[in-house]
């Protein structure tokens, strides 16, 4: 979803990549920095019940996934070292921010005021717990299938639209709106869990018919 928009952001996004490439800055040196700003706003923030502002600052640090992406075309400097670089780091943002809901589930409802029905936090906890798992294994299916040879794309929600959602969710919450929050890490439990066992079958289906071919021939 939020890939039909990169082209509009590229030209938002040009100058910045240009600014940090005529000061010689690295295209990693960006995507390590964006990863560390994105860690602490969502370990900082969310767990104090901060979450309006954490998403704000966590939303600025996305935005060197792009700009280091534009740095390194136009120099002419992409490489399969950045490509992992990348994809690693983004892992681990993805897990900060989901353990930082985890944690305002269990300890930022009481610091924002929250007094939830008792229960509901470790449920709300344990089901952001479950679409981080669910997401990080949606991209660990795909990676492992394509280096097997097959293709496993598709699904409901790509990674960009997963932290779309949550934060989305974490920023109307943080503004009052109740319940907001838990319906993200709910709808991206299930989306998740949908999309890893629709790529299953999708390369479990390839491999059959793989197979079918080699017993043919």
């Amino acid at each position: 979803m939020l890939e039909r928009f990169r082209a509009a952001w590229t030209k938002v996004i040009s100058p910045i990549a240009a600014f940090f490439v005529r000061h010689n800055v690295s295209p990693d040196v960006i995507t390590i920095i964006g990863t560390i700003g994105v860690m602490l706003g969502a370990i900082i923030c969310y767990p104090q019940g901060w979450l309006w502002q954490g998403t704000v600052v966590i939303f600025i640090f996305v935005f060197s996934d792009m700009v280091d992406g534009q740095m390194a075309r136009s120099t002419g400097r992409s490489s399969k070292w950045g490509a992992f670089l990348d994809s690693s780091l983004d892992r681990v943002g993805d897990g900060a921010v989901f353990g930082g809901i985890t944690l305002y589930f269990v300890y930022g409802y009481s610091v924002a005021g929250r007094t939830p029905a008792f229960g509901w936090t470790t449920i709300w906890a344990a089901v952001t717990l479950w679409a981080l798992v669910m997401g990080q294994l949606t991209s660990y299916v795909k990676a492992r299938a394509e280096s097997l040879g097959y293709h496993a794309d598709g699904g409901l929600a790509a990674r960009a639209d997963r932290l779309l959602i949550v934060l989305m969710g974490a920023w109307l919450a943080g503004l009052g709106i109740p319940y907001v929050l838990e319906l993200a890490v709910s709808a991206l439990a299930v989306m998740s869990t949908f999309t890893v066992f629709q790529r299953i079958l999708k390369v479990r289906n390839q491999a059959t018919e793989q197979d079918a071919r080699g017993a043919g021939a």
